[in-house]
């Protein structure tokens, strides 16, 4: 066969292999094989130090708390309840390895049956769930607790919604119901707990996720309306959340009429000073803080570290907020930025309300410290939402690592209009030969 029975003629040759050359990527932009590339390299190392420091904090406070308790419990063993915890830990780490390793994009598919599931379980906690102090918020003996279950999927779930191509956040149809819909049924499951704080958690996660997403300001502010009303009836209707808010109010003007845990909270910094007791030389943990392996540990911080150690763990805490949001900032989709926000969010929140209690700014409320408290189903959640922000900069980093690649990623655009997206999506240069995603 001659070359011009292939091409036609003589002339349309070279344009044919004009054509062959410029469809056939260049061996420098060619995809890198994600195996090649050193998994320990490809990791955020300042989101993993923080992480790790609060967490080795965390058992070293769990001991503190709990050696008494675990000698008063299992006789000799002083050290029962921290090795619950470190057992805790382990499995934990393993979460967050595990979800670092897998592309986060993969469990994009699973949002809609993780909602399911949660709403599921929230439905059983209120039916099943074990009676204690006059709340249902865990199930299976106190091992699993949906609430947080909540906190994670409300974070999957809505960063793949809004992520979406189609997402229309502007909208009232499509974006405005929806949302209210989900955050409603399941801040409303969990106010029937009742878990006013986790709710809050929830709302406030979701609220922010959908703002950067695009929400129209008029529709946030009829979100915060409906979310007024909704606390407002809810206060009326429990006489504790009444006893609550009335003592807070009372102590605006009078610190002695402050409820006994916000009493004794003030009482334990008060001890602390500035650089505190020592660590394990509080007193008020010894019966008279309530729960301070979990929801008091910051007050049994500010007495044993001082204002030193507590401001220690507060930077450490906005330290990890800042690197979530650089991790959001070099997202390679608008679905990795929002995830990451999300648990950012939820961690910022959750740490913040907890805090404010224990230094008496809020009301009272049983919220656990993320990373520090005692507990299973709490740690495990918060290191696997860690493990996918890690998924997310470890997916950006092998993007880096692709020669030729586009420099776009989803940034925070603080200068649009109402209505447009905060986050927007990759931009991609024209006319540029683009790396197939990493």
């Amino acid at each position: 066969m001659t070359d011009q029975s292939v091409y036609g003629d003589t002339a349309s040759r070279p344009r044919a292999r004009a054509v062959v050359r410029e469809i056939t990527p260049p061996a420098e932009v060619r995809r890198v094989p994600e195996a090649r590339v050193n998994f320990l390299a490809t990791l955020d190392k300042p989101l993993l130090l923080i992480v790790t420091i609060l967490v080795a904090i965390g058992a070293g406070m769990v001991y503190s708390t709990t050696f008494d308790w675990s000698y008063q419990t299992r006789g000799s063993n002083t050290a029962f309840f921290v090795e619950q915890h470190l057992v805790n830990v382990a499995v934990a780490v393993a979460a967050l390895v595990f979800f670092a390793i897998i592309d986060y994009r993969f469990w994009k598919r699973f949002a809609v049956l993780l909602l399911i599931g949660c709403i599921a379980a929230l439905v059983a906690v209120w039916i099943f769930g074990d009676d204690t102090f006059g709340a249902r918020r865990s199930l299976i003996a106190g091992r699993f607790q949906p609430g947080e279950l909540a906190e994670f999927t409300i974070v999957v779930y809505m960063a793949a919604w809004l992520g979406s191509r189609s997402a229309r956040p502007h909208s009232i149809a499509f974006g405005l119901i929806p949302f209210g819909l989900v955050v409603g049924i399941i801040t409303g499951l969990l106010a029937l707990q009742p878990d006013l704080s986790t709710a809050i958690i929830v709302g406030a996660t979701g609220l922010v996720m959908y703002f950067l997403a695009g929400a129209r300001i008029l529709h946030l502010a009829t979100v915060l309306i409906a979310g007024a009303i909704f606390g407002f009836v809810f206060v009326e209707t429990q006489p504790y959340a009444q006893e609550r808010i009335t003592s807070y109010v009372d102590s605006l003007t009078d610190p002695t009429r402050a409820s006994y845990h916000t009493q004794q909270a003030i009482i334990a910094f008060v001890k602390g000073g500035w650089l505190g007791r020592g660590l394990g030389q509080s007193e008020q943990k010894f019966g008279f803080l309530p729960a301070p392996h979990t929801d008091s540990i910051f007050a049994v911080i500010g007495e044993e570290l001082g204002v030193v150690g507590a401001s220690v763990v507060v930077m450490l805490f906005v330290a990890f907020v800042v690197r979530g949001f650089q991790i959001a900032r070099r997202a390679v989709d608008p679905f990795g930025s929002l995830l990451t926000i999300g648990f950012t969010m939820w961690v910022a929140v959750q740490s913040m309300l907890n805090i404010a209690v224990m230094t008496a700014v809020v009301p009272a409320s049983g919220l656990p410290l993320p990373f520090i408290s005692y507990g299973g189903s709490s740690l495990l959640m918060l290191m696997t939402g860690v493990g996918l922000m890690l998924s997310v900069s470890r997916v950006a980093a092998l993007r880096q690592s692709l020669p030729g690649r586009s420099k776009h990623g989803a940034t925070y655009d603080w200068s649009r209009g109402n209505g447009r997206a905060r986050v927007s999506r990759p931009e991609r240069r024209r006319g540029a030969a683009q790396p197939e995603d990493a």
